[in-house]
């Protein structure tokens, strides 16, 4: 079948690469001159399987109004006269309760570990590689007495994380032993894998390019759909149409404006995100394992002879533009860690638009229109939860059973 996607970020090129794999004919399709110019390019580089908890969750709001006061807080809302912005935030505060956040973070953590699955046999059955893959485990660390004892209360029974205290912490990731005196303990999940999603998507584009059912349209902007009995009949371009079997929305926070006209309503806000690219100039004082700082929301990650330090949100903002002073504060924390990595000043920054729907699950599979599919609202989890989107919607299209039940995850079951 000839099966379009729209969008050539990593959720993008891993369903084309699930597609191609089951003989379908795939055109991408992606608005830049590259792929993974946009939320794909410098993320956090965490593959983060196991710790998968949603944003919204008891406290939060309360906690967000304490972060207002706060000009470096790993929080910031900027209020907008716009109706979208306010239904987000309601249906958000709707999902801060703990019980949904637990449920929540059980249909994520049986989409990551599906897609940690699918990785490792494009890894070791296919051969892919060149992103700076590690399975290097992560170890979230804990400033907070009553932050680290409520994560350790959720930790299933069988859950192969482990709860450690300020010492174990330090022996686990010796980088961290400036932060001693500071740290009420860590939670290690030893299965977490690191990698480049940037390098990642580089060289799942050269594989697509190998195949002759792969085809990538770069520049082209997709100006509408045309619906036609019920069915998506073509894309519309500045120079023509282009007919489709089928059609996958993978445009991140583009996907909604996109489907509006369809008389879709997808629930999907940008969460601004900053990161920094170190070079590394001193690997004995970088963690080797990935290391997320719980209490002020960052994260690190080494890849190669880099770290990546990436951090914050902010609601409200549709622009990629770089915050000097979101940037500077983020420079200071990380330098504050680890001040020996590298020079701070010559990091690469970044910003980028996370799409994100209210309880923080994404939207895949069907949208009620018969040829169209979803795969889009991955949040700050897209590279974690790619693979295995790609799988399952491949699946999908190809009307097999799909490995892991969709619950809590698609777009209808939440109308």
């Amino acid at each position: 079948m000839r099966v379009a996607i729209i969008g050539g970020g990593v959720i993008g090129l891993t369903t084309a690469a699930a597609l191609v794999k089951k003989g379908h004919q795939v055109e991408l399709f992606e608005q830049r001159d590259a792929v993974a110019m946009e939320t794909s390019f410098a993320n956090g580089g965490q593959l983060s399987y196991r710790y998968v908890s949603p944003l919204a969750d008891a406290g939060v709001p309360l906690q967000a109004l304490r972060w207002m006061m706060k000009k470096d807080a790993p929080l910031r809302f900027q209020p907008r006269m716009s109706p979208d912005q306010w239904r987000w935030c309601l249906r958000f505060l709707l999902a801060c309760r703990r019980g949904v956040n637990r449920s929540n973070g059980a249909h994520l953590l049986r989409l990551a570990l599906h897609s940690q699955s699918v990785l490792r046999d494009w890894r070791e059955g296919d051969g892919l590689d060149g992103f700076a893959w590690r399975a290097n485990g992560k170890l979230v660390i804990y400033r907070d007495g009553a932050s680290l004892k409520k994560a350790a209360a959720g930790l299933p029974p069988d859950s192969p994380q482990q709860l450690l205290d300020s010492r174990q912490c330090i022996a686990a990731e010796p980088a961290l032993a400036s932060l001693a005196s500071q740290l009420q303990g860590g939670i290690f999940s030893p299965g977490d894998e690191v990698g480049d999603c940037y390098l990642f998507c580089q060289q799942l584009l050269l594989r697509l390019q190998e195949d002759a059912n792969f085809r990538l349209h770069t520049g082209q902007a997709v100006n509408k759909l045309r619906l036609e009995r019920g069915q998506i009949r073509a894309l519309c371009l500045p120079d023509g149409e282009v007919a489709v079997d089928h059609l996958v929305v993978a445009a991140g926070i583009g996907s909604a404006a996109l489907l509006r006209p369809l008389g879709l309503k997808l629930p999907l806000y940008p969460l601004k995100g900053y990161s920094l690219t170190l070079p590394v100039t001193d690997h004995a004082t970088v963690p080797q394992t990935n290391v997320t700082d719980y209490d002020r929301k960052i994260v690190y990650a080494r890849l190669d002879d880099q770290l990546r330090v990436a951090a914050m949100v902010d609601i409200g903002d549709w622009n990629t533009d770089l915050d000097a002073s979101r940037l500077a504060s983020l420079r200071q924390q990380a330098q504050a860690c680890f001040p020996h990595a590298g020079n701070y000043q010559t990091a690469k920054a970044w910003a980028g638009l996370r799409p994100a729907t209210p309880e923080g699950t994404p939207l895949l599979g069907r949208s009620g229109i018969k040829n169209l599919w979803l795969n889009t609202g991955h949040g700050s989890l897209g590279f974690t939860l790619a693979c295995g989107s790609a799988d399952i919607l491949a699946s999908l299209i190809n009307s097999e059973s799909t490995a892991i039940s969709l619950e809590g995850l698609e777009l209808l079951s939440r109308a």
